[in-house]
């Protein structure tokens, strides 16, 4: 998505409500799911989410919207490629960074992470296939394609409603997300950085030789 990002600085109240109730309940926090709750009474903590031996020589960072129509055709087309030849091969680990320039990609992050760490890249592939029909609609009728892909991989319409409700890790997603763009001068997803160098989007042989010079580098 070759834009300006337009998130940065904006509540978590105004991405995750908007005026309406996306569980179709009261608007106020539910109890929290499992994926989220917090015996400790802290706030949530949000990381990066990767994909890979955390110990690979080579780290590929993406930035991401799960809204980006060039983040999904990335993900069909050359991210099969790369998680293949590089990452299953345990030469490269995968750093994924959630960019949100509207409320749905957050609302679809939030799911992504309710789901658990086990099940997180999984429910991420499936956003990216099926996004030209998620993102379809007011904003209830996004909320509940969402709602109908976190049923799909085991979540419960109430760990649902807790998610949707769930202001403080959206805000500290937000958080994480902002301090995340402050790292690099990201323009536009997606983006990536390999090994701390920033590159815009790329087919797999400009992928591949990138990588591969790194390795040899090692």
């Amino acid at each position: 998505m070759d834009r300006r990002l337009v998130l940065t600085g904006m509540g978590a109240a105004a991405l995750t409500l908007g005026g309406i109730s996306l569980t179709g309940m009261s608007p106020r926090l539910l109890p929290m799911g499992a994926a989220f709750a917090q015996d400790t009474g802290e706030a949530p903590v949000v990381t990066d989410m990767i994909l890979g031996d955390p110990n690979a020589p080579v780290e590929l960072i993406e930035y991401a919207s799960f809204t980006c129509p060039h983040c999904a055709s990335f993900h069909a087309n050359v991210m099969p490629q790369i998680k293949e030849n590089y990452i299953e091969t345990g030469q490269v680990r995968l750093v994924y960074r959630e960019v949100y320039f509207d409320r749905p990609g957050l609302w679809a992050g939030l799911v992504a992470r309710c789901a658990g760490d086990a099940r997180y890249f999984g429910v991420v592939d499936m956003l990216y296939e099926t996004q030209s029909e998620w993102v379809q609609g007011d904003p209830a009728t996004i909320a509940g394609n969402l709602r109908r892909i976190g049923l799909s991989v085991g979540l419960t319409n109430e760990e649902l409603d807790a998610c949707f409700s769930d202001a403080d890790t959206a805000q500290a997603m937000i958080t994480h997300y902002e301090a995340n763009m402050e790292e690099y001068p990201v323009q536009g997803t997606p983006s990536f950085v390999v090994d701390g160098e920033l590159y815009s989007n790329m087919n797999f042989d400009s992928f591949a030789e990138i990588l591969d010079a790194r390795l040899a580098d090692q």
